[in-house]
């Protein structure tokens, strides 16, 4: 902590501002949180630790919604337990994000009409780091508008010495355990971006394309195969049937001339073959297939690249220089001219492939490249989850988890860029390969004819190692000591494979089998009011500034949490923020009206005895919420234990107990003084317990209050104790809990009457309360108060009388609302809604209509049914309680 934070706070003012004003609090109280070093972790501390890693945005990003929804929940964890004593790290940083960042460069360098190429290789890397100085990292500004707490003086990026040192010594020790090798394997290619790029990093859509059926040979060696990539055919260098299949026995090592070319190639029998798709024959190009590689290796098949890196032709005269879908045309023409096209297709519905970062059309593609042996790494990975070493929340997502980690295929780790860690292996003049460690010097020089690897490592390489590399590794630091494993890992669902799955391969390898956390926290995506994905395209995509400058950090916080279900998708709208926006004011006005009124935390609590049943009820409930609230946060339930406090803070503090305790203190004496002292209790440990959630209004509010330093550094709340009443788990009192419920009841009821008759809620009646004998007769006051019930007076006339929670409330309503009148309005609307129940009750009646009409109309009806019958026994209920005429 730094030595501000010891400096005293000025003593505390009672007095706050009329009104809640976000835009003049967030900010300055953030960079006091910062420079009084709240949000720093120190390794030499004896508190136990927290650790949480900021899954790291890209340099090129910015704050969306996704990072406020996530950024909004790590948040909230980290504070909790910084509250309860923990040494909490929250450790952030980005990554360099290469294929992204690159082209961010290569753009700005378009529009000065260069490329990467005019500026050589060592120019442009000083380029993309003068970018990243300039204009990257704009998401660390937005972090502070939300009030993230992380520990600043710790940040990271994936490119900085140290991760890159830790990025050299884990590809040293795999290449040396051999688990990384080089290898020539189909690769997925994106032609715009011009490198590979994994599996995960390949979205599939459905595409309108076309299916071709092609004759291949002559007369009796005749096979029909179907393509959508007709462009391949040019590197064909087999038919392969399935070897049980008996319409193709004949043909089966036999060669036929491929079309379009002067080459023949042989029919092959293949398991792989399904005899049930199609013709049962399908063309194989080992150089543009993965599938078609594979037969090619068990049959020793040549492999013919026919495209170059941009994906266009490379062979064959006529469509030599063509354009991969310019060749597809071009080939298909020239096939029908020669009679070979046995049919056409199109459009053709099919699963395609793109770049997840370009959209372009990926290409499968015969390289050289690296790779991880993924085996024994993935089963260490599946083990410590099956195992229990790491805990997948919720837990129905471990099947997904054990789906890929069980399935991986070896990990494609080289891309062909200039921006991001250069592989450290250098090839010799005779052959030679050695692989470079970060301690080591290379073998030679480019003079004596050495030359390093020209590719980088795929960007999660890096990332997979964020939980200890962040930390110091691989040296044996005191942070790594300390810190490492992570407590708990809080991410989307979407990088369950990207992200997660790496970094248990890396940690448990690198760690001597100590996984990178205890827990994985799964989230869902966040979505639109209407459950539809947010896109720039769909015109629906939010820039959470606007709304945070519009309602505050807060609002939008406690919007995304109180959606935040375990592995669930997250809608959210507008005016949803707008009713947080009114939460945080509901605080501060019910704040501000307890300071004004003298509420406190000096001194201990009263005596049980001295308490009337209002105090000793809210101090039961803060009780129940208060472990509520501890048990939903150990089982990330952040929807459920923000709707609690919601609940608990507006409907129990502010709409009940705050306005009972208006009685109280108009009257004054020995009562008013006790219940001040419970209501600062309550509002201390409920503004304690909102915190994490909402820490900028709770900040103002609780210093105000209380005259500590902050609520980032204050106690956690545990159970509240009051003298003179036993208990070993916190204060509990079920008779006064009770005893307010029917107190409850009966203000509820009385005000859904008057609103029922049309009563305007600040409209005196007269009325007649009888409590005598029940537990609400010490309540009399606060019930004509809330209800604004005058004293029943010598010309009373009972009109209406309501029996609830075993008291009598009797109403004059003689000379406030026109009988006659009302009866005749209840009446027609009784009429309306048994002419709906009739109509509903005919088409459900009728089977003719049941057995053609869809289910969803048939639910709707059966809706208006149910909704007929509560409108009447409402409106009965409503006719029976007027006066009698």
């Amino acid at each position: 902590m730094t030595e501000n934070a010891q400096q005293q706070p000025p003593a505390p003012s009672t007095e706050l501002p009329t009104q809640y004003a976000p835009a003049d609090v967030e900010g300055p109280l953030y960079e006091r949180w910062v420079e009084r070093g709240y949000f720093e972790a120190d390794a030499k501390s004896d508190k136990p630790p927290y650790t949480i890693v900021i899954p790291p945005p890209n340099v090129t990003g910015s704050l969306h919604l996704g990072h406020a929804f996530e950024h909004t929940l790590i948040d909230a964890l980290t504070r909790r337990k910084r509250m309860q004593g923990f040494e909490t790290l929250w450790q952030p940083g980005m990554d360099h994000a290469g294929i992204a960042t690159q082209n961010v460069v290569e753009r700005e360098l378009g529009k000065e009409g260069k490329s990467r190429h005019d500026l050589g290789r060592e120019a442009f890397v000083e380029r993309v780091w003068q970018w990243k100085g300039e204009s990257g990292g704009q998401i660390s500004g937005q972090m502070r508008r939300l009030g993230d707490g992380v520990a600043w003086s710790r940040e990271r990026f994936t490119m900085d010495e140290g991760l890159s040192q830790a990025v050299q010594t884990i590809f040293k020790r795999l290449y040396d355990d051999e688990l990384i090798y080089r290898a020539e394997r189909i690769i997925n290619w994106c032609p715009r971006c011009l490198t590979a790029i994994s599996d995960i990093e390949v979205e599939y859509q459905d595409d309108d394309g076309e299916l071709v059926s092609i004759k291949y040979g002559d007369g009796d060696e005749t096979v029909v195969v179907a393509t959508t990539r007709a462009e391949t055919m040019l590197g064909d260098t087999a038919v392969a049937v399935h070897p049980g299949d008996e319409r193709y026995q004949h043909l089966v090592g036999k060669r036929i001339k491929l079309p379009l070319t002067d080459r023949s190639i042989p029919v092959v029998a293949d398991e792989h073959v399904d005899p049930e798709f199609g013709t049962g024959a399908v063309k194989v190009t080992p150089a543009h297939d993965p599938n078609d590689f594979e037969i090619g290796r068990r049959h020793d098949l040549p492999a013919i690249a026919v495209m170059d890196e941009h994906a266009v032709i490379t062979v064959h005269g006529p469509f030599q220089g063509l354009d991969r879908f310019e060749a597809r045309s071009a080939i298909v023409a020239a096939l029908r001219a020669e009679g070979r096209i046995v049919a056409e297709k199109r459009p053709y519905v099919h699963s395609v492939g793109h770049c997840s970062r370009c959209k372009t059309t990926i290409e499968p593609r015969l390289s050289m490249q690296w790779w991880v042996k993924v085996g024994p790494l993935a089963k260490a990975a599946g083990d410590a989850v099956r195992e229990g070493k790491v805990k997948i929340h919720p837990q129905e997502m471990e099947k997904r988890y054990f789906d890929w980690v069980d399935n991986l295929h070896d990990w494609c780790i080289s891309r062909q860029l200039w921006w991001g860690h250069r592989i450290p292996v250098w090839y010799g003049p005779n052959g030679e390969v050695v692989c470079v460690g970060p301690d080591e010097q290379p073998p030679g020089t480019e003079a004596e004819g050495w030359k390093q690897d020209t590719d980088v490592l795929d960007t999660w390489f890096s990332s997979g190692l964020w939980p200890f590399s962040t930390l110091g590794w691989p040296e044996q630091t005191e942070s790594l000591a300390k810190f490492y494993p992570n407590s708990v890992l809080v991410t989307g669902y979407d990088i369950l494979f990207f992200w997660v799955a790496r970094m248990m391969m890396f940690g448990l390898y690198a760690m001597d089998g100590t996984p990178p956390f205890h827990t994985i926290a799964l989230h869902g995506m966040v979505r639109d009011q209407f459950g539809k994905k947010m896109s720039k395209s769909f015109g629906n995509a939010v820039n959470p500034l606007d709304w945070m400058d519009k309602y505050g950090s807060d609002a939008l916080r406690f919007t995304l949490a109180r959606g935040a279900n375990p592995g669930v998708d997250v809608p959210i709208g507008e005016d949803w923020v707008q009713g947080s926006r009114n939460f945080a004011n509901k605080i501060w006005n019910a704040t501000r009206f307890a300071l004004m009124n003298g509420a406190t935390v000096e001194g201990p609590l009263p005596d049980a005895s001295e308490m009337s049943s209002t105090d000793r009820w809210i101090l039961s409930r803060l009780n129940s919420v208060v472990a509520e609230v501890d048990a939903l946060y150990e089982d990330y339930q952040f929807a459920k234990l923000s709707d609690a406090l919601f609940h608990f803070a507006w409907d129990e503090v502010f709409d009940w107990y705050v306005e009972l305790s208006k009685t109280t203190f108009q009257a004054g004496g020995a009562a008013a003084k006790v219940s001040r002292r419970v209501l600062g209790e309550v509002l201390d440990v409920t503004l304690r317990l909102l915190h994490p959630v909402v820490p900028f209004v709770t900040e103002t509010l609780w210093t105000t209050l209380t005259g500590g330093e902050s609520v980032v550094i204050a106690e956690w709340p545990e159970a509240v104790f009051v003298p003179g009443a036993d208990a070993p788990g916190g204060f509990r009192d079920t008779a006064a809990e009770k005893e307010i419920e029917s107190l409850q009841s009966v203000i509820t009821e009385v005000r859904r009457f008057r609103a029922d008759q049309g009563l305007q809620p600040g409209q005196r009646v007269p009325a007649r309360l009888s409590l005598d004998g029940t537990a609400l007769a010490p309540h009399e006051a606060a019930i004509r108060q809330l209800l604004r019930l005058q004293p029943e007076g010598e010309a009373f006339t009972a009109t209406a009388t309501l029996p609830v929670a075993g008291a009598e409330v009797a109403l004059d309503l003689s000379g406030t609302i026109d009988v006659a009148a009302e009866r005749k309005r209840l009446a027609k609307d009784l009429a309306a809604a048994e002419k709906e129940k009739a109509q509903a009750n005919a088409k459900l009646g009728n089977e003719a209509f049941l057995a053609k009409a869809p289910d969803n109309v048939v639910d709707k009806i059966r809706g208006r049914l149910a909704k007929a019958d509560e409108d009447i026994a409402r409106i009965q209920a409503q006719l029976e309680r007027l006066p009698q005429q």
